[in-house]
C-alpha cells in the first residue's frame, strides 16, 4: 500500500476533526492536545464509552420512575403524559409469565391476554422474557411482581447496552470514540426499556464486530441469533451479499449466510415443529409471523398519515410496503455495485434497515435502537447525528402525547391527530436526512468522515482494501478511485 502515513497508526481524535465534538469538549477541558498520552491508563476509550453508556441507561431508568411508582398501574393516561410507558410490566401478566405459562407451548387465556393466544415475539426474545420471569419472585401482589420483572429486564438490558457500546467502539479500530454517539444518544436512553429490542441490537453489534475481524462464520452465527430475536438483522445479509459480490468474496458471504441459517434453525426448530398428532408447524411459533402479517396500519408509519388523512384503511398496505421495500433494496444494491468506490458495510447496513423502517406499516419508538449503532458507524458526525436524534426525540414525545389525547376522552389532553402526524413526518424526514448524507458519502467518498485519512472500510473485514471483482456503471470504467484517499485502491496491505 502506498500511503504518506499509515492510516492505522494513531487513533482518530474526534475533537480534532469534528467541530461539534471540539465545542462539546470544552465542558471537560477542551480538545485533546497533540501531546496527550492516550491509552496509558486504565481509562481506555472503550471503557469510558461503556461506562458512559451504562450511566445514560441508568438515567433512562430514572426517567421511567413516574410510571414505576404508579403510572403503569393507575390512571388511564399517566404513563403517556409522563412519557414513561413500557411494554415490559404489562406483558408480564398479559402474556402469561405471571401464571408460569411456557411461551409458544401454552395457550394464554383470553381474559389474561385480551385475545392474543400465544406470545407474539420471536423465539429468542421469548426466551429472554422467560429467563427474566424465572428471576422474578412469584410471591406478593401482581404490581410488586411487575415492578420487579421490569427491574430484572432492565438489568439484563443494561448488560446488552454495555455489549453494544464495547462492540461499536471496537468495530473501527482507530475510531473508538465514535461509540460515544451511541452512549450519549438521547433516544437510546429514552427507549432502552420500552421493549426487548436491545437484545437483538447487541447480537447484531457483536456480529458486525466479528465481521470486522474477518470472522464471517462467527458473524453469521450471531446474525442468525439476532434474527431469531428480531427480524431486522437478517436484512444485513443482503448488504453483505452485494458487497461480497463486488469484492469477489462470496465464499465469506456463504460462510456467514450458512452460519446465520444454522443458528436460526437451532433456536427455532425445537419450538417450530410439533410432533403431537403428526409433524406440523406449531401455532405458537407462527404467531409472530401471522401477527406481523395481519396487523393493520399502526403507529408511526407514513401509512398512518395517509390512512388518517384519507379515511382509507389501506387493507393492501402489506403489498404497498413490500413493493417499496423491494425498490429500496434494488436501489441499495445499485449503489453498492455502481458507486465509484465500494461503499462501507455500515453504510449499506444503515440504508437497508432505514428503508425497512421507512416503508414498514408500524414504527414503534424503540425501533430507533436498531439504527443508532449503525448510524454511529456509517456517519460519525455529531451535527448530523444530533439533528436526527432531535427528530427521534420529538417523535418519542409525540406518540405518548397522542395516546394521552386519545385516552383522555372528552378532556382531550395531549396531542391531536394532526400534531401526531407532524411528529411522524419529522421522524421520517430526519431518517431520510441521514440516509441522504450516507448516500452522498458513498458516491463521493472524500466526503466520508471515515475515509478521509485513507482508510477503506475498517469494519469490512475481508472486504477492507479488497480489489473490485464485479462492478457496474461508472465503476466499471474506473478500476481505481482517484479521489482524496491516500491509498492505491485495490492493493492489499500486508
Amino acid at each position: 500500500m502506498s500511503v504518506r502515513e499509515d492510516p492505522q497508526a494513531q487513533p482518530v481524535r474526534p475533537t480534532a476533526e469534528d467541530p461539534v465534538a471540539a465545542s462539546g469538549s470544552e465542558l471537560i477541558g477542551g480538545p485533546t492536545g497533540r501531546r496527550a498520552l492516550l491509552g496509558t491508563s486504565w481509562w481506555t476509550p472503550v471503557r469510558i464509552v461503556a461506562i458512559v453508556a451504562i450511566g445514560m441507561f441508568a438515567l433512562g431508568m430514572v426517567q421511567k420512575l413516574p410510571c414505576y411508582d404508579g403510572g403503569w398501574f393507575y390512571g388511564a393516561t399517566a404513563q403517556y403524559t409522563h412519557a414513561c410507558y413500557s411494554d415490559i410490566p404489562h406483558l408480564y401478566n398479559g402474556r402469561g409469565f405471571a401464571l408460569d405459562l411456557v411461551p409458544y407451548f401454552d395457550r394464554i387465556p383470553d381474559n389474561v391476554s385480551g385475545g392474543m393466544q400465544y406470545l407474539e415475539y420471536p423465539v429468542l426474545t421469548g426466551l429472554f422474557m422467560e429467563v427474566a420471569s424465572w428471576m422474578t419472585p412469584h410471591g406478593g401482589s401482581i404490581q410488586d411482581r411487575e415492578q420487579i420483572y421490569w427491574l430484572v429486564n432492565a438489568g439484563m438490558l443494561m448488560v446488552c447496552t454495555a455489549v453494544i457500546a464495547v462492540c461499536v467502539a471496537r468495530t473501527h479500530r482507530r475510531r473508538p470514540w465514535d461509540a460515544l454517539l451511541v452512549a450519549l444518544a438521547p433516544a437510546f436512553a429514552l427507549t432502552a426499556t420500552i421493549n426487548w429490542d436491545l437484545f437483538a441490537v447487541a447480537l447484531t453489534a457483536a456480529a458486525l464486530l466479528m465481521w470486522s475481524r474477518s470472522r464471517p462464520l462467527a458473524a453469521g452465527v450471531l446474525l442468525g441469533l439476532a434474527t431469531a430475536a428480531k427480524l431486522y438483522p437478517g436484512l444485513l445479509l443482503g448488504a453483505l451479499l452485494v458487497l461480497c459480490l463486488r469484492a469477489g468474496r462470496l465464499r465469506a458471504f456463504w460462510a456467514a449466510a450458512g452460519g446465520a441459517l444454522a443458528a436460526w434453525l437451532v433456536v427455532n426448530l425445537p419450538v417450530m415443529v410439533s410432533t403431537q398428532g403428526g409433524p406440523h408447524i406449531r401455532d405458537g411459533w407462527k404467531t409472530f409471523y401471522t401477527f406481523s402479517q395481519e396487523r393493520p396500519v399502526d403507529f408511526g408509519s407514513v401509512w398512518l398519515i395517509i390512512s388518517q388523512r384519507t379515511g382509507n384503511s389501506l387493507e393492501d398496505v402489506n403489498t404497498y410496503g413490500t413493493v417499496l421495500m423491494a425498490l429500496a433494496c434494488l436501489g441499495v444494491a445499485a449503489l453498492a455495485l455502481c458507486a465509484p468506490r465500494r461503499p462501507r458495510l455500515a453504510q449499506l447496513s444503515f440504508l437497508i434497515v432505514a428503508a425497512f423502517v421507512l416503508t414498514n406499516k408500524v414504527y414503534s419508538p424503540q425501533y430507533v435502537l436498531w439504527l443508532i449503532p449503525l448510524a454511529a458507524l456509517a456517519r460519525p458526525r455529531w451535527r448530523d447525528f444530533l439533528v436526527w436524534q432531535a427528530c427521534e426525540v420529538m417523535y418519542f414525545l409525540g406518540i405518548w402525547m397522542y395516546l394521552a389525547y386519545t385516552g383522555s376522552g372528552d378532556q382531550h389532553r395531549g396531542l391531536p391527530a394532526e400534531g401526531y402526524q407532524l411528529a411522524i413526518a419529522v421522524h421520517l424526514l430526519g431518517t431520510l436526512y441521514l440516509c441522504a448524507l450516507i448516500i452522498r458519502d458513498a458516491l463521493v467518498p472524500e466526503r466520508d468522515p471515515v475515509r478521509r485519512d485513507g482508510s477503506d472500510d475498517p469494519g469490512g473485514g475481508v472486504l477492507d482494501r479488497a480489489p473490485d471483482a464485479f462492478v457496474l456503471g461508472e465503476a466499471r470504467r474506473a478500476s481505481r478511485y482517484e479521489g482524496a484517499a491516500l491509498v492505491d485502491w485495490g492493493v492489499h496491505r500486508e
